[in-house]
């Protein structure tokens, strides 16, 4: 979905197909005609923007074949799906029924990881629109922050600066600019926008900024001005902000409230859960480790990295933070000049719900993912930007 912002530039918003995770090229193909396509006919829209996640197998399978690569970017066109920006973050296994700290394996350390970006950014450059000549990656912030040390740092930021070099000469080959955004997250060498400074301006690239996302932004309780400022003062860009809301518990002490987490608490994915003390920030890797005893100080609100659906909060006594998401989105895009012009919608938990809350077919996915960039839309819209055809 594209949109007009008054300063005459074009906003894209897509949603992210790691929420139908698939490790070939088949798997992807599929997910367009099973899923992408059904939620843009629910939009009424002859165009739909998807953040395509292309697992470690699919990115081989067409970075090996031209022919299949062509092949994908007809069938997008013929589907009436476009890719503006990637999700680079898992490498592989994000279908897993334990995903866990798998998720930041291989990480900026490890070679692998700048092969397969540097596959993605070449991938990406074919597949963008003929009058698109920008498109966003987002990555995963270097590491988990466990072994992480001075010499670990240094591979990392050598690493990204020799994908700096290789994006430069990616342009110069086909005219396609394609910039990196390190995506903040809880439990992460990178956990703030804070932590992100360091390194992005160590690097020094315009190529490489951040990757906001509402959710981690929350769950850290960082506030968005402070957050958005400090990255404007140290020069550090926003290639793409990722819309999401964080599970928020306004009174853990509770016992009716710690039942209501513990309903979110399940096997697949990490849910870092934060509080704030007069110490500063406390937190635990995951959900069941606070709600199952005294990990955490209970004397202020917890918030839990559990990416809830945009549009339907939990039921009482949680909520989510889409609030934090709409304060956000006011100052990415609201003021004069847009921050980033690639906003992707990625709820990736939908299967990961307490079980009454999943959707229990295809046909309520879809209605679920048209639904949040509905939200989405007339937020933007809201904000003084036109949709485009």
């Amino acid at each position: 979905m594209r949109f007009r912002h008054p300063d005459g530039s074009t906003v894209h918003l897509s949603y992210c197909t790691n929420v139908h995770p698939a490790e070939t090229l088949d798997g992807v193909l599929a997910q367009l005609r099973d899923h992408c396509e059904p939620v843009r006919k629910r939009l009424g829209r002859d165009r739909l923007g998807i953040g395509l996640w292309l697992a470690k197998d699919a990115a081989h399978a067409l970075i090996t074949d031209p022919a299949a690569l062509r092949g994908l970017r007809a069938e997008l066109d013929r589907r009436g799906l476009e890719v503006v920006t990637l999700n680079g973050f898992p490498y592989e296994g994000f279908g897993a029924e334990e995903v866990k700290y798998r998720v930041y394996k291989p990480d900026w350390t490890d070679p692998e990881r700048l092969a397969h970006t540097t596959d993605l950014a070449r991938l990406l450059a074919a597949l963008l629109p003929d009058d698109v000549t920008e498109g966003t990656i987002s990555t995963l912030p270097l590491a988990w922050r466990t072994p992480f040390d001075d010499t670990a740092a240094e591979a990392a930021h050598t690493a990204l600066a020799t994908l700096a070099e290789r994006l430069d000469a990616l342009e110069e080959l086909t005219g396609k600019s394609i910039r990196i955004g390190l995506e903040p997250e809880p439990g992460c060498t990178v956990e703030t926008t804070a932590d992100a400074i360091r390194p992005l301006t160590a690097v020094a690239t315009p190529r490489i900024g951040i990757c906001v996302d509402t959710c981690h932004l929350a769950t850290s309780f960082e506030d968005p001005e402070a957050a958005l400022a400090a990255l404007a003062a140290a020069g550090v860009t926003i290639p793409k902000a990722q819309l999401s809301a964080a599970l928020h518990a306004e009174a853990p002490h509770l016992p009716e409230v710690r039942t209501a987490l513990a309903a979110f608490a399940e096997p697949r994915f990490l849910h870092q859960t934060r509080t704030r003390t007069a110490a500063g920030l406390r937190g635990t890797d995951d959900l069941d480790e606070a709600v199952a005893g005294r990990a955490l100080p209970d004397g202020a609100p917890w918030r839990a990295h559990f990416h809830v659906p945009l549009h339907a909060p939990p039921a009482p006594p949680l909520t989510s933070t889409l609030p934090v998401l709409k304060d956000t989105l006011t100052r990415l895009v609201g003021g004069p000049d847009p921050l980033t012009r690639h906003l992707e919608v990625e709820t990736y938990t939908w299967q990961a719900l307490p079980p009454e809350l999943r959707p229990r077919n295809r046909t309520q996915l879809a209605d679920g993912i048209a639904a949040e960039l509905t939200l989405a839309r007339d937020l933007l819209v809201d904000l003084g930007l036109k949709e485009l055809p």
